[in-house]
């Protein structure tokens, strides 16, 4: 499960999309419950906003069982899902992401691609109290080999995930592309820790 990701560097001019938070900090290990960049639109706008990473919603009476993920195969069906499936979707950028590998001792690896940012197919939803509604996320995933991992999607696959006219069956042959080979390599287990938090994540192991 792709349970741990990093965004470190992103583009300047991100800090003119309404809502990016100008005290944005760089982070090399996103673990769920941690507060993540979403980026979602709204008005034929792209907006910028943190939220939860671990979807709730207002029906909910144990936050913490908020939600993290939210598999490909069964998004669309699911009671929990089918309301930011329809239209609550969003993406979550990334400089890369981990994950572990291993039949008895598990040793983690980073993936990133050749792009400076990755970005997953993700949808969200808000939980309101009196004077202040907090946004939460959960990422989508699908089956790799005996793993499970993040949704990347192209420039064009972006447009179609985030408009809220794009119909069942575009939204399904898209999470049916593709995916793009990665760059890998295995990296300390200091990543395991989800407290630690810095460039030194990234090591070697």
């Amino acid at each position: 499960m792709s349970g741990r990701y990093g965004l470190f560097k992103w583009p300047e001019e991100w800090q003119e999309l309404p809502g990016f938070p100008q005290q944005m900090r760089a982070h090399w290990n996103l673990a769920p419950k941690s507060q993540v960049l979403m980026l979602l639109q709204k008005k034929e706008q792209l907006h910028a906003t943190l939220a939860l990473w671990g979807l709730t919603s207002n029906w909910m009476t144990d936050l913490s069982r908020a939600v993290a993920h939210a598999r490909a195969e069964t998004i669309s069906t699911q009671p929990m899902f089918k309301k930011a499936w329809r239209s609550q979707r969003c993406l979550l950028p990334a400089n890369g992401f981990f994950e572990w590998r291993g039949l008895h001792r598990k040793h983690p690896f980073w993936l990133c691609s050749g792009e400076s940012v990755l970005y997953f197919a993700a949808i969200w939803d808000v939980y309101s109290v009196p004077g202040r509604d907090y946004y939460s996320v959960a990422m989508l995933t699908q089956q790799a080999a005996n793993l499970r991992r993040p949704i990347l999607l192209d420039e064009q696959q972006q447009a179609v995930w985030l408009n809220p006219a794009s119909t069942e069956e575009e939204l399904q042959a898209l999470l049916a592309q593709p995916q793009p080979q990665l760059r890998e390599r295995r990296v300390s287990t200091l990543i395991n820790d989800p407290l630690v938090d810095g460039p030194h994540c990234l090591n070697i192991g």
